[in-house]
């Protein structure tokens, strides 16, 4: 049982750690569009918890000038301000920062559109806290900046990637694993879509500890396991990937709302975000089986305890986020 003592104690380690949280990208927004010559219209989203919001900061350039007066609100765990600003010569050549942004650990997504149709997209990161308006770009950088945030969603989603992992390793036939893993994939891309476009909706803290307790359910079905006696999820896992896929899709949709669909490019930015979720998904698939094909050829342990012990440290995980989740619902 040593193994399972030292899997225990790294788990605990990562629970303990404050940093370590599911759903942690959470960068703010920031959208600018022209309404007439050299003015604009703002919305400047920030992640918030409760009345709380971070200390950031928008920077516009000296030869802007605010018109009446901000409208801000919380709304849905942001917060957000829109105004309008007359930019006396326009934005072209000028710089836009955020204070704020080098001591936090969120990133900002700009999105600035011009009257003629043109647009502009950037990123800022806490290495990189401005960006200079150089005119409008192609939808190229809304396609690949909403890319790459979908990648980084799944990547920093640990709920969701030790669900994946627990099908991967109840799951022992490739050919099943794939038809399991596109299951998962159709089902929360439907579920993604639909909310983000406001067709279906959920309450998102509901729906979060109910993703906790599929992943307690899975690694469940990974403990009992046994060789010999296929369990409910090794028979049809397809299925249980297909219903806990759709639950996981509004955790996605939670996370892209918190994120922002640039009003003009909805379609493609959605369209992006997923192709971005299954891409980071597949990085995982791959980076797992690879090290379990190593792991085959440099050690003599068996897949039955590998399996028990996972079982075991995905369920504590699962447990705690399903605590404190239902905290959270209820508001104790």
């Amino acid at each position: 049982m040593t193994f399972l003592r030292i899997a225990f104690l790294a788990l605990a380690g990562v629970l303990a750690s404050p940093g370590v949280r599911a759903h942690e990208v959470r960068p703010a927004y920031l959208e600018m569009r022209e309404t007439a010559p050299e003015e604009y219209a703002i919305l400047w989203k920030i992640p918030a918890l409760g009345d709380m919001r971070l200390g950031l900061y928008l920077q516009l350039p000296e030869n802007c000038k605010t018109k009446g007066e901000p409208v801000a609100a919380i709304v849905g765990g942001a917060y957000s301000e829109r105004w309008l600003t007359k930019c006396t010569g326009g934005l072209g050549g000028h710089q836009i920062s955020v204070d704020g942004l080098r001591t936090s650990l969120t990133d900002v997504l700009a999105r600035v559109s011009f009257a003629g149709g043109g647009v502009q997209v950037a990123r800022l990161t806490p290495e990189n806290p401005a960006f200079r308006i150089i005119g409008g770009h192609s939808g190229f950088q809304v396609a690949w900046t909403y890319f790459v945030l979908g990648v980084e969603h799944i990547l920093a989603g640990v709920d969701h990637l030790l669900f994946v992992l627990a099908l991967i390793l109840l799951i022992h036939d490739r050919r099943i694993l794939i038809t399991t893993i596109t299951a998962f994939t159709v089902a929360h891309s439907v579920t993604l879509v639909g909310s983000s476009l406001g067709y279906i909706s959920l309450p998102q803290k509901p729906v979060e500890a109910t993703i906790a307790l599929s992943i307690a359910f899975v690694a469940s079905e990974l403990v009992k396991s046994r060789e010999g006696q296929l369990r409910m999820s090794e028979r049809t896992p397809w299925l249980v990937a297909f219903a806990f896929g759709l639950l996981h899709g509004f955790g996605f949709a939670g996370a892209l709302q918190e994120i922002g669909l640039p009003q003009t490019d909805v379609s493609l930015a959605l369209l992006m975000f997923n192709v971005g979720v299954e891409a980071g998904q597949l990085i995982f698939v791959a980076g797992v089986l690879l090290v379990c094909a190593c792991a085959a050829r440099l050690t003599s342990i068996t897949a039955a305890p590998v399996r028990l012990a996972a079982g075991y440290i995905i369920g504590v995980a699962s447990m705690f986020w399903l605590i404190e989740r239902l905290v959270s619902v209820t508001g104790a």
